[in-house]
């Protein structure tokens, strides 16, 4: 009978730390994965047809929310827009300054722009492809058959920094799914 008791006491046990593990594991992953600027980029994704989670994911790797940081290449704020595509965009939505060191435009160009690309290639990995190489360098890899258009091989991506790119956003829209949803 003593046992018994001891082994259900350490089942009981056994239960209690593994939820706190596992809550606290939640609490954890989310200080590595925050919504910062949300409200920003619950609006944008909203209007450009995007899931929440694919900006977040962006956001996180190409700056991990510092607004302020810029690349070697020139990329600025959040969501890393070149200068000149920023002004692209900008002109599309009619905005006359393209600021990309302020966090609301940052991310309503960003996110304008990953939608356009989703559009052209009605896939995810493919427009993430092209956000961090250009849309050339994916056409030329499509046409070659170095990738397919359905996406469905992007492993084969030659550039190593684009290959390891859109698997590190994929892999971050999920744990944004799964922690939020």
């Amino acid at each position: 009978m003593k046992y018994i008791k001891k082994v259900v006491l350490i089942f009981i046990i056994t239960i209690i730390l593994l939820f706190i593990f596992l809550n606290f594991k939640k609490v954890i992953l989310k200080q590595l994965y925050p919504k910062i600027y949300s409200e920003y980029v619950e609006e944008y994704a909203r209007e450009y047809n995007l899931d929440v989670n694919i900006v977040f994911a962006i956001i996180k790797n190409e700056s991990n929310f510092d607004k302020d940081v810029s690349s070697n290449k020139g990329a600025i704020g959040l969501m890393q827009i070149m200068q000149e595509t920023g002004n692209e965009v900008a002109n599309k939505l009619n905005i006359s300054n393209a600021n990309l060191s302020d966090a609301k435009t940052n991310i309503q160009i960003g996110t304008k722009y990953f939608s356009e690309l989703y559009k052209k290639y009605n896939n995810t990995e493919l427009a993430l492809a092209a956000y961090n190489a250009g849309t050339g360098n994916v056409d030329k890899w499509v046409e070659k058959g170095i990738i397919n258009s359905s996406g469905d091989n992007v492993e084969n991506i030659p550039f190593k920094e684009t290959n390891m790119y859109v698997r590190r956003v994929i892999q971050s829209e999920k744990i944004y799914e799964s922690l939020y949803e």
